[in-house]
């Protein structure tokens, strides 16, 4: 079972760049990246813009501006968030489509890795272990 609805994915993908924005350690550190990211999620299908200058999570609507966009279905990104895609070589599958500014995405991935135990728990603390990977 994936996510219900773009609800969902809002909640939990868009929800832990919330949390990590709210991290004493980590949010100031992903504000001084100042990129605007925009995750466009299939199945369900939902666009979240992470303003991280701004410290801001929003639905958008898919032709929403940004500085960096990554596609991916939301099954993906719920893996990714529990340590269990690597990146690089999902880009090189396709199973991550990648534009704008990929170098700067490159950088993020290890601030968010630490990320992960807080997503995991999140996921348990609501009784989603459905979503496990």
């Amino acid at each position: 079972m994936g996510f219900a609805d773009a609800d969902e994915v809002e909640k939990y993908l868009g929800g832990i760049f919330a949390e990590a924005l709210a991290d004493q350690e980590i949010g100031p550190k992903l504000r001084a990246t100042g990129i605007s990211l925009k995750t466009v999620y299939a199945d369900p299908d939902v666009t979240l813009l992470i303003d991280l200058g701004a410290g801001q999570v929003t639905r958008v609507d898919e032709s929403a501006e940004s500085g960096a966009e990554m596609r991916m279905a939301a099954d993906t990104g719920n893996s990714y968030w529990q340590g269990k895609v690597n990146l690089p070589l999902a880009m090189a599958k396709g199973k991550v489509k990648v534009s704008g500014d990929i170098a700067s995405l490159l950088k993020l991935a290890p601030l968010t890795k630490k990320l992960v135990p807080a997503y995991v728990a999140r996921l348990n603390a609501d009784g989603r272990t459905d979503l496990l990977a």
